[in-house]
């Protein structure tokens, strides 16, 4: 964790690793032992205090509550895992597409010379 960094912006860094494994569980409304379970699936790898302690980013929680959802619904953890590793690929994919056919209209536009 870096002491370099502004507290304002380390409070609004989805990736910035705030939350430890009791507060987290807490915050899930699941147990410290579902946290270890989807780390160990890989699906989330939290970061390690100085002590050693695991802390999670908010965007891992969010990650980790899409697998409670689909744990709760009775999808293996393993299986739940690797829908949401999946998911979250699929979105990326979008992302990247969306980008490359923003930059692609924009040079069909700017190459364009228009009416005459």
């Amino acid at each position: 964790m870096e002491a370099d960094t502004p507290l304002s912006d380390r409070l609004d860094d989805d990736d910035y690793p705030a939350y430890t494994m009791g507060r987290a569980a807490e915050m899930l409304g699941t147990t410290p032992g579902f946290l270890r379970a989807i780390g160990e699936a890989r699906l989330i790898t939290p970061l390690r205090s100085e002590g050693g302690h695991r802390r999670y980013s908010r965007y891992q929680l969010r990650i980790a509550a899409r697998a409670r959802e689909l744990v709760d619904r009775g999808t293996p953890i393993e299986a739940a895992c690797r829908i949401v590793i999946l998911e979250d690929q699929l979105e990326e994919a979008q992302r990247i597409n969306a980008e490359y056919r923003r930059a692609a209209n924009q040079a069909a536009a700017g190459s364009d010379p228009g009416p005459s």
